[in-house]
């Protein structure tokens, strides 16, 4: 299954880097073209649904490679009607509660065919059974993992590659775990996003618009499911939440955000990791290579988890192997921390001090302090300019 894997990721890839142009010049005729905003870093208007292109390119691989077993339909019709329903919202604009109807009617598809969580084991809690209450914690996730790409859809290159990266970290562990059927979806999902982002990449020619975003968080979610959550593993929670760690935080902090100033939490703004970013001085290219870093990093561990003996079949700790667990676990958390305080915080000091003091030599530390601590609290960045 793992020949099979790889095929179905290189034809997913082909197709999805074939389609794209297409479908961007159809996107362009029909008028569903994302416009100049201040909010977005895009300097000129770029043509969406390329969502399209992944989807065609997904299905096309899935029927030459994938098993169509009752799940894998499920997941197939829900990431069709997904991305159909983002597709309408890229060319019409949908109200934020007719994209959310969609999203949960294509998570409801997967739920009532099975694919659904109905227990899961915990380290030192061992096996908890959800009953009933899996579908419903299984239809949050799935919308929750929809709206955590859609957030990250931010700049060029940024959730196509981050999807890419995930999915084959997902496809890794999958086929350890010996779930074939998600390995190879997993595979196929990330052949998809990478063949899409041989032309999303910065300067991107097209974007994936919600019709992508959400038809890959609705295949990573699937893959999810039926990957680790389904099985008895000790980690079968915690991969998930480690390889998805970078968009879980950005989406977190901007809702957390929206919601201590009474914004409505639908409402997009420019307060992500790579707004911010691009406010300190990132070029576009050094912030989703930053990104794409962070990505790999907690991908990494996530696998780690499950490849490093750490422990024995009873449980013991393995010393050796623990420290060299600990030691991963140690460096994924310093490159968290390098990029959330040193870049969002630190360079952003030296900035607003050579600006600040370019303007006024006589601005004190103080005043620095207080400008910093004032942006980072609002999200508000002022532009200054030394004379």
């Amino acid at each position: 299954m793992k020949d099979v894997a790889l095929l179905g990721f290189l034809a997913a890839l082909a197709v999805a880097s074939v389609l794209t142009p297409p479908f961007a010049r159809l996107a362009r005729r029909a008028g569903a073209v994302d416009r100049v905003s201040d909010r977005g870093l895009a300097r000129e208007a770029t043509p969406l649904l390329g969502g399209l292109a992944i989807l065609v390119a997904v299905l096309v691989a899935s029927l030459l490679f994938l098993p169509l077993t009752q799940g894998t339909k499920a997941i197939l019709g829900g990431a069709t009607l997904v991305c159909l329903v983002g597709a309408y919202d890229d060319w019409r604009e949908l109200p934020p509660s007719a994209k959310l109807a969609g999203q949960l009617a294509a998570a409801l598809l997967l739920v009532l065919n099975g694919v659904t969580v109905d227990a899961v084991t915990l380290p030192f809690v061992q096996r908890v059974e959800f009953g009933e209450l899996g579908d419903v914690l299984t239809l949050l996730g799935l919308v929750a993992i929809m709206n955590v790409v859609n957030f990250s859809d931010g700049v060029d290159g940024l959730a196509a590659g981050v999807c890419a990266i995930s999915a084959v970290a997902f496809a890794i562990i999958a086929f350890d775990l010996g779930k074939q059927t998600a390995g190879v979806l997993a595979a196929i999902t990330a052949g998809g996003a990478l063949g899409f982002l041989v032309h999303n990449f910065h300067p991107a020619s097209v974007f994936m618009g919600d019709a992508g975003s959400n038809l890959l968080g609705l295949l990573l979610g699937g893959a999810i499911v039926e990957g680790s959550l389904k099985t008895n593993a000790l980690i079968a929670l915690v991969v998930p939440l480690v390889v998805l760690a970078v968009p879980f935080l950005d989406t977190g902090f901007v809702v957390a955000k929206r919601i201590k100033y009474g914004r409505p939490v639908y409402r997009a703004d420019s307060n992500h990791f790579h707004h911010r970013f691009h406010r300190i001085g990132f070029s576009q290219r050094r912030t989703v290579l930053y990104l794409y870093a962070w990505t790999v990093t907690m991908a990494a561990l996530a696998v780690a988890l499950r490849f490093i003996p750490y422990t024995t079949d009873g449980g013991t700790f393995r010393l050796g192997w623990s420290l060299v667990m600990g030691a991963l676990l140690l460096a994924a958390l310093a490159a968290s921390v390098y990029l959330v305080l040193v870049l969002e915080i630190l360079k952003l000091r030296r900035l607003r001090t050579w600006q600040l003091r370019g303007a006024d030599p006589a601005t004190s530390e103080h005043e620095i302090d207080a400008e910093v601590e004032r942006e980072l609290e609002t999200g508000e960045f002022r532009a200054l300019d030394p004379r």
